[in-house]
C-alpha cells in the first residue's frame, strides 16, 4: 500500500474506530450517543461548505485521485466529519469548549502538514483552519453538548432546522450531482431573477410546516425531532391540530420541489424515498414509540389526525380545557380583533376580556394555552389565536410565529402605535403561567 493510500485508509478508519470503541466500550452515559450524533450531522454540511470556501481561496488542495467530492476525497471527508463532530463530546464532555478547540487545531497542525502529499498545503492554510473552527467545530461541539445536558432547547431547535437543511438542501443535491453529473447549481443560479426567487419562495412555504413543527416540539414538547432527544410531553398543538407528521410531509414535498427546481430526477427519487420511509418502517417505529410512551391520549389524537391527509378543522381533544385569548375591552382596535375571531367560528378558543385575567394585569394580547405550558403574548399570541380558526389561517399564523418574523413583525405593530399598554384587571383567582415570547399591544 502506498503513501496515499494508507494515509487515506487511516484517515477515514483511525477516526471511525476510535469513536467506535469510545462510543461502546466505556462505560455509558446518558444522552451521549444523541449529543455525538448531531455533532456528526452538524459536520456534514458545515465541511461541504468549507470545502466550497476552499475551493474560492485555495487554503489546501488534495493530491489524490478517484472518489473524489468537490475536489475533496471522500474517505478524508467523513473522517473528518468524525474526527471533529463525534471524537471531541465522546473524549472531552467534560471540557470547556475553549480547551477542546485548542486540543483538536494542536492535531490539526500536526496532522494536516503530515498528510502530505495527499494534503497540500498554501501558506495561507491557516485561515481556513480559523474558518473550519469557526463554522464547523465549535457550532458541532455547542450542538453536542447542549443535547447531552438537554439545555438551551430553543438553539438546539434552530440548529436542528439549520443541519437538516444543510444536509437535505445542500449535502443530498451535492452526492446526487456527484454521482450523475449533470447541470447541478446552474439549473437554478442560470434562471432569471423573478423565476428563482418565486421558486426559493414556494420552497420556503413548503418547508415553513416541518420548520414549525421543530418549534413546537421545543416549545411546547420540550423536545427536538430526532428519536434519542423526542418531546417529553405528547405535542397536538400548531401544525399538529391538522395533521399528525408535519416534519416528514414537509421534507418530502421540499425534497420534490427542490428537485424540480434543480431539474433532478435523482433528487425526485430521494424525495419518493423519504415518502416511502416515512410511510413504512418510520410511522411503525414511531407509532409503537408513541403508545408506549403517552398510550390512549395518542390512540385517541391519531384516529382523528392522519398522517399524511391535513384536517381542515384544528382538532383539540375534548377533555381539555380550551385555550384562552385575553383581549382588552376598553379600546377600539381590540374590539375589531375580538369581533373577527368570533366571526370565525374558532375551535377550543375562549376569547376573554384582558380586563378579566385572573392574576395579574396585561399588557399586551395574550394567549393561554391551558396546558400548563408557555403563555404567549403579542405577535406570537395573535399567530396562536390564528391556529384555532382553519388550516389556511393556522399557515399563516406558523408563518407569523417563526423567529426573525415574529420579532420584526413586533418592532412594526410597536413603532406604528400598537405598543403595550396596561390593563388593570377586574378580579383575581387562580394562579397565571409563565410567560413567554413576542409581544403585541393587549388591546389588539
Amino acid at each position: 500500500m502506498g503513501r496515499v493510500a494508507t494515509i487515506r485508509f487511516l484517515g477515514l478508519y483511525v477516526p471511525v474506530i476510535a469513536a467506535f470503541l469510545l462510543a461502546f466500550l466505556r462505560p455509558k452515559r446518558e444522552r451521549i450517543l444523541p449529543a455525538a450524533l448531531m455533532g456528526f450531522v452538524w459536520t456534514l454540511p458545515s465541511l461541504l461548505a468549507v470545502q466550497l470556501l476552499n475551493l474560492h481561496f485555495g487554503w489546501w488542495s488534495f493530491g489524490a485521485q478517484g472518489g473524489l467530492f468537490r475536489g475533496m476525497p471522500v474517505d478524508l471527508y467523513l473522517g473528518w466529519a468524525v474526527l471533529w463532530g463525534v471524537l471531541p463530546i465522546l473524549t472531552f464532555h467534560e471540557t470547556g469548549i475553549t480547551w477542546v478547540a485548542a486540543v483538536f487545531l494542536g492535531v490539526d497542525l500536526i496532522l494536516m502538514p503530515a498528510c502530505s502529499p495527499v494534503v497540500v498545503l498554501s501558506r495561507r492554510w491557516l485561515i481556513g483552519e480559523l474558518a473550519a473552527l469557526t463554522l464547523v467545530q465549535a457550532p458541532a461541539q455547542w450542538f453536542a453538548r447542549w443535547t447531552l445536558h438537554d439545555t438551551h432547547l430553543r438553539a438546539r431547535a434552530v440548529l436542528h432546522v439549520l443541519a437538516a437543511s444543510g444536509v437535505f438542501l445542500f449535502v443530498i443535491p451535492e452526492f446526487a450531482f456527484a454521482l450523475r453529473p449533470g447541470r447541478g447549481w446552474t439549473a437554478l443560479l442560470s434562471e432569471s431573477g423573478w423565476l428563482r426567487n418565486l421558486e426559493l419562495q414556494a420552497i420556503f412555504l413548503l418547508g415553513v410546516l416541518g420548520v414549525s413543527a421543530v418549534q413546537e416540539f421545543a416549545q411546547r414538547g420540550h423536545g427536538t425531532p430526532i428519536p434519542y432527544d423526542p418531546p417529553k410531553l405528547l405535542v397536538i398543538s400548531g401544525p399538529y391540530r391538522y395533521v399528525s407528521n408535519p416534519m416528514q410531509l414537509s421534507c418530502a414535498l421540499v425534497m420534490t420541489a427542490w428537485s424540480g427546481v434543480l431539474r433532478s430526477p435523482w433528487l425526485a427519487a430521494a424525495g419518493a424515498m423519504s415518502f416511502l420511509y416515512s410511510l413504512g418502517l418510520a410511522a411503525w417505529d414511531e407509532g409503537e414509540d408513541m403508545r408506549i410512551r403517552f398510550g390512549r391520549p395518542w390512540e385517541e389524537y391519531r384516529n382523528n389526525v392522519y398522517a399524511w391527509r391535513l384536517r381542515w378543522t384544528p382538532w383539540q381533544p375534548p377533555d381539555r380545557s380550551p385555550a384562552r385569548l385575553y383581549v382588552a375591552e376598553t379600546c377600539g382596535p381590540c374590539s375589531e380583533v375580538r369581533r373577527w375571531f368570533e366571526a370565525q367560528g374558532t375551535a377550543a378558543l375562549d376569547i376573554v376580556a384582558a380586563e378579566d385575567h385572573p392574576t395579574r394585569d396585561l399588557r399586551r394580547i395574550t394567549y393561554d394555552p391551558m396546558d400548563g405550558t408557555t403563555v404567549e403574548e403579542g405577535v406570537c399570541a395573535l399567530a396562536r389565536g390564528l391556529e384555532h380558526v382553519n388550516l389556511g389561517w393556522a399557515f399563516a399564523g406558523a408563518c407569523l410565529r417563526l423567529p426573525g418574523i415574529s420579532h420584526v413583525s413586533q418592532i412594526l405593530l410597536d413603532v406604528s402605535g400598537f405598543g403595550p399598554r396596561l390593563i388593570p384587571r377586574r378580579s383575581s383567582e387562580t394562579p397565571a403561567s409563565p410567560v413567554r415570547g413576542c409581544s403585541m399591544d393587549a388591546s389588539g
